[in-house]
């Protein structure tokens, strides 16, 4: 099994777990304690995204300093959720609006204390409607973003 289809079973192990929830501050506290910092599952993550950065097939665009991708679309054996992971360091990204919402997994590199719109190492959930100018701060980490259909609107502001 290649290391990307390990990724996607790894994903695919973890939208079961939360397809159906609101994505609400519910969700946010359930994730940290169940998956968070420091756990497994967020270890087995953030080897694996580290691992497809090395490889090449994560984060293999990159633009405004930044570099991103889409590993995944919207499909049915991710609960409908697509994947994105991008690689920042120290800058905010475009401002965005999340239609369904977003599920972000934080993973600081090189042992920084990196922290992604103010939050550390761990899981950040966005509600449907809201929006953000993501931003890493205080080193470099890598985000997963889960947005569900793969909805995600870029703004101007």
């Amino acid at each position: 099994m290649s290391s990307k289809d390990a990724f996607h079973t790894l994903l695919a192990d973890l939208t079961a777990q939360i397809d159906g929830r609101p994505l609400d501050a519910a969700l946010d506290q359930w994730l940290n304690t169940a998956h968070g910092a420091g756990s497994p599952a967020y270890e087995q993550l953030r080897s694996a995204c580290i691992t497809g950065v090395a490889e090449g097939w994560l984060c293999e665009r990159e633009g405004g300093g930044i570099k991103y991708g889409r590993v995944f679309k919207a499909e049915d054996a991710l609960h409908r959720f697509s994947v994105d992971v991008v690689d920042m360091q120290d800058l905010a990204g475009p401002h965005h609006t999340h239609p369904n919402g977003e599920i972000d997994l934080i993973m600081p590199i090189d042992d920084s204390a990196a922290t992604f719109d103010g939050r550390p190492a761990g899981w950040c959930v966005y509600g449907p409607g809201t929006a953000h100018r993501p931003t890493v701060a205080q080193g470099r980490a890598l985000v997963l973003y889960l947005l569900p259909e793969g909805q995600i609107q870029f703004t101007r502001t």
